[in-house]
């Protein structure tokens, strides 16, 4: 890689201001200053901007339980983004892997790593969502076959994909979809005649949320967890 590149992946830092750290002698690449932005920059080199070894950070892969009021994109004037919470290097690379309503709670995941965002977000790859749901009105089993049958929703062709629907008592049910239209589940169950009062993301795949993580805090996934989707 070369040592201008280097230093932006491994850092804050612009092109431009890695350019002009290199031209003050900033930085060192196994102990000898390097003012070439061009350098290579081997595997098993020890790069030092300033005095501080420096790395490239790579990628990057989060849980969050995320809070009500909040929204999983970068811009809206309402709410603020689930990415405000993040106090992490290099923000901007990344990116949230599917969406949650502002009013939804529960497992977001983030990451700057788009082809593993593909995984969680194509309906082509068939990746589970599971879901707390709190219901207005009270249902029965005769509605578990309905949603593994599949939904015709408003405004839509077709049915949607079976679902797995698991009651809890008459108002909480936990569902499992593997699509994500907009307003989905609500969608589905206002079609059936009900209304969601609550809305909390569980799982996706299977990654599940920790019981222990607080709303609007975070951690970063494990290899294991990363790499099971």
């Amino acid at each position: 890689m070369r040592l201008d590149k280097f230093i932006c992946e491994s850092t804050e830092l612009t092109r431009s201001l890695a350019k002009k750290a290199l031209h003050r002698g900033d930085v060192t690449c196994d102990g000898v200053v390097v003012k070439d932005s061009g350098f290579k920059v081997l595997p098993q080199m020890a790069v030092h901007l300033e005095g501080t070894l420096i790395s490239v950070i790579g990628e990057r892969y989060i849980m969050m339980n995320k809070p009500v009021d909040t929204i999983c994109s970068t811009i809206d004037e309402e709410y603020p983004s689930v990415l405000s919470l993040i106090d992490i290097e290099k923000i901007n690379t990344l990116h949230i892997a599917g969406r949650l309503d502002a009013d939804t709670t529960g497992l977001v995941l983030i990451t700057s790593d788009g082809q593993w965002s593909h995984k969680i977000t194509s309906p082509k790859k068939d990746c589970g969502k599971r879901y707390l749901v709190e219901l207005a009105n009270p249902i029965d089993d005769s509605l578990i076959q309905v949603f593994a049958d599949g939904i015709e929703l408003r405004n839509e062709d077709g049915l949607t994909k079976p679902a797995l629907l698991d009651i809890i008592d008459p108002t909480h049910v936990r569902l499992t979809i593997s699509e994500g239209k907009y307003h989905q589940v609500k969608r589905m169950f206002a079609a059936v005649g009900n209304h969601v009062v609550n809305l909390h993301r569980e799982a996706v795949g299977s990654i599940e949320l920790d019981s222990d993580l607080a709303l609007g805090e975070w951690r970063l996934l494990t290899d294991v967890e990363a790499k099971s989707v």
